[in-house]
């Protein structure tokens, strides 16, 4: 197995650059998933180290190789699409044993690899079935099947589980871990899920237009975002942000009508700064009066209040127990001052005390 290095990779289609000069460096049996919303580039960069988009300019090696100029097949990756791409007319096992066929290997090397790639996916029972008769998740662990019988160095997986129902989503979660912990191979995952980023990733990479955001441990990145964005982006629900001023040895937040101590005032006084607390650090007062519980999501152990402040600014906050509040109630809220999290309104970077 071996890790991915990528150095000041640029993507180009005409004039329109998409891909801004990334350098990152993918350790040997490394998950990493690139992660952010539609149209950031994680698929092409993804797409890049496959070998089906070419490289404008920089350079990308798996292991020791570089692989920049190298065709698909030549790089060592086998690669997990959204779409099964099954052929409908073959049994499982056929569809796995496929590319090794068309690639001459001897029959009983292929029946070797199918059937540990079906033992490790548990397909042993589907093994004599077509696509048409399976589910879509064993349609997808095929597919992953197929990708595991190639023995290659790195596996790409690009948004695997987007055509799957919610509870598919969560059992092939599961499902795409175990693989990891059993074979110990590198793989990159893309995905716009943060959910199934947190869940799945050694290592996250946080894309916005081509350009990287931040790198770092799943919990790395929850407990310590750079910028506004990676803030907003990792943990769910999202994170609340508020408006603030820095004063006198305290930030003022407006709509939570109260004034927080925080060790950066001196620094900063007299700077706008967007407050964020997230809201599983929120914490819900009954006697206050400064919002108001505008709409209540309940999923049973946890409920989610949506409350507006006399501001006009929108929090959401999390709660469980057996007494919750109701819609149209008036409460304020508290919460520690080490909670919360600021950034200049500015420039939406991180300010750290």
């Amino acid at each position: 197995m071996s890790g991915v290095t990528m150095n000041q990779v640029i993507k180009r289609y005409g004039q329109a650059q998409v891909i801004h000069g990334i350098d990152l460096e993918i350790e040997d049996g490394e998950f990493c998933v690139f992660v952010g919303p539609s149209g950031c580039g994680k698929s092409t960069l993804l797409r890049m180290v496959a070998g089906l988009e070419e490289t404008t300019g920089g350079a990308i090696h798996i292991g020791a190789r570089d692989v920049t100029k190298l065709d698909p097949s030549d790089r060592g990756v086998a690669m997990v699409f959204q779409t099964y791409a099954l052929y409908p007319h073959m049994t499982v096992q056929d569809n796995m044993g496929f590319g090794l066929k068309m690639n001459g290997h001897p029959k009983a090397e292929i029946s070797a690899k199918v059937a540990e790639a079906s033992r490790i996916l548990k397909l042993d029972d589907y093994l004599d079935r077509k696509p048409a008769a399976l589910s879509g998740g064993q349609r997808q662990r095929v597919s992953i099947g197929r990708a595991i019988v190639r023995g290659p160095e790195v596996f790409l997986f690009d948004e695997p589980l987007s055509n799957l129902d919610a509870e598919l989503r969560v059992e092939m979660r599961v499902e795409i871990a175990r693989l990891h912990k059993e074979i110990g191979a590198t793989m990159i995952y893309v995905t716009h899920d943060q959910v199934e980023a947190m869940t799945l990733a050694d290592k996250i990479v946080v894309l916005r237009l081509g350009e990287i955001e931040q790198v770092g441990a799943p919990m790395d990145l929850y407990r310590d975002p750079d910028n506004k964005f990676v803030a907003g982006f990792i943990g769910s629900p999202a994170m609340n942000f508020l408006s603030g001023k820095v004063g006198d040895g305290a930030v003022s937040i407006p709509a939570l009508n109260t004034d927080v101590p925080a060790s950066i005032a001196q620094a900063y006084k007299g700077y706008d700064v967007t407050v964020g607390i997230r809201p599983e650090h929120l914490t819900i007062v009954r006697s206050g009066d400064a919002l108001r519980v505008d709409m209540i999501e309940s999923l049973g152990g946890v409920s989610y209040a949506y409350l507006v402040a006399e501001t006009g600014e929108r929090l959401v906050v999390e709660e469980r127990g057996d007494e919750r509040v109701s819609e149209g109630d008036s409460v304020g809220l508290s919460f520690e001052a080490h909670r919360m999290y600021l950034f200049d309104a500015k420039t939406e970077a991180r300010i750290r005390g």
